[in-house]
């Protein structure tokens, strides 16, 4: 028996890669094509990437130049996040028929709780189902979902039938399926935890199950309690609307490296006015700035600065940025350069969007 058995109806829906299935619906030449969306083949990475690319192996995360290798005729597109932004909005427009309790992961995927929903209707499946029908009617993009008793079910079902498909995990079928789930599928389990767990001898979920709470705080801290908890299908977490942001941050990937002081302060600036735009766009402000400099040898260095006040004009917060770069001299051509803010002043943040 499930222990402690949660009656919540929660659904992942994830996108199909959804910024390329966007670049192949609006052009109809790339249908049917491997498509890179962000990097280009001398620079920069995928930004993601169309399932005819993933056939290749090309990945989001994935520098240009290993993705062209992979796959030489791909076909590399830039982003065009405004609209990504206008088709997101639709999407949780459909969310919001059904239910209030829409939690936004990013533009492409979001937790719904619909134990309770506007048309009284049991079935989660069922739900998820009209919504992936409705995305595809309303947008001409498919959808996959996910339908469980807690958002990290959810998520991982999400993942099982894509693309454009569904899958649910009955509350009786969920010890089953977490003692059978690979432990690298589990959340909280990163490259290294896994690594540390195989030495071990946990490989799945039934593995990870034989272990006490005891030992299991013993060996990775805090984290113990979790894994206890989770592999036996206890997670609380609730569906969170209108989760605020954490920081809001623009960069640059140069396509030729730069070093002069000039050309920095320039590329800067500009990136700055996207930041400034991106605090007014969301009505806040921060008090944490970073500057983030990626350099030729791929080693990234970050310089911080806190201020006493929340500030979100480039006039306020640019010569703090040129402070931050000034503090030490670069030693390496520089390949991308960042700024963010953190450190938010949320009670002024606007809430609209599916961001």
């Amino acid at each position: 028996m499930l222990e402690n058995l949660d009656k919540r109806k929660i659904i992942h829906v994830d996108m199909d890669a959804f910024y390329a299935s966007v670049e192949q619906l609006d052009n109809p030449k790339l249908r049917g094509k491997p498509v890179a969306v962000g990097g280009c083949e001398e620079r920069g990475v995928v930004a993601a990437a169309s399932y005819e690319a993933r056939k290749f192996n090309v990945r989001s995360a994935l520098s240009g130049k290993i993705a062209k290798e992979r796959c030489p005729h791909l076909i590399f597109v830039k982003p065009r996040f405004e609209r990504y932004k206008e088709i997101s909005k639709q999407i949780r427009e459909i969310f919001l028929e059904y239910t209030d309790l829409v939690e936004p992961l990013s533009l492409d995927e979001a937790y719904l709780d619909v134990t309770q929903n506007r048309f009284n209707n049991p079935s989660a499946s069922i739900i998820a189902e009209e919504i992936r029908a409705k995305i595809f009617l309303k947008t001409g993009l498919r959808a996959s979902a996910g339908i469980s008793i807690n958002k990290f079910l959810a998520k991982v079902a999400s993942d099982i039938n894509k693309p454009n498909g569904q899958k649910t995990i009955k509350p009786t079928e969920v010890l089953p399926f977490l003692e059978e789930l690979p432990i690298s599928k589990f959340f909280g389990v990163g490259k290294v935890t896994a690594q540390k767990m195989y030495k071990l001898g946990i490989y799945k979920g039934l593995d990870l199950k034989q272990k006490t709470e005891a030992e299991l705080t013993t060996l990775f801290g805090k984290s113990g309690k979790h894994y206890y908890n989770i592999v036996r299908g206890i997670q609380h977490s609730q569906v969170i609307p209108n989760k605020l942001r954490k920081s809001i941050a623009a960069e640059r990937t140069f396509t030729t490296d730069i070093f002069s002081d000039k050309e920095i302060k320039e590329a800067l600036s500009e990136i700055a006015k996207e930041v400034e735009k991106r605090m007014l766009k969301n009505n806040t402000k921060g008090k944490t700035i970073t500057l983030k400099i990626k350099y030729n040898n791929f080693t990234i260095q970050t310089r911080s600065k806190t201020t006493a006040v929340y500030i979100n004009l480039k006039k306020d917060f640019f010569p703090i940025i040129l402070d931050l770069l000034n503090q030490n001299i670069l030693q390496n051509p520089v390949r991308l350069l960042g700024i963010s803010f953190s450190n938010l002043d949320n009670k002024k943040m606007n809430k609209n969007g599916f961001n």
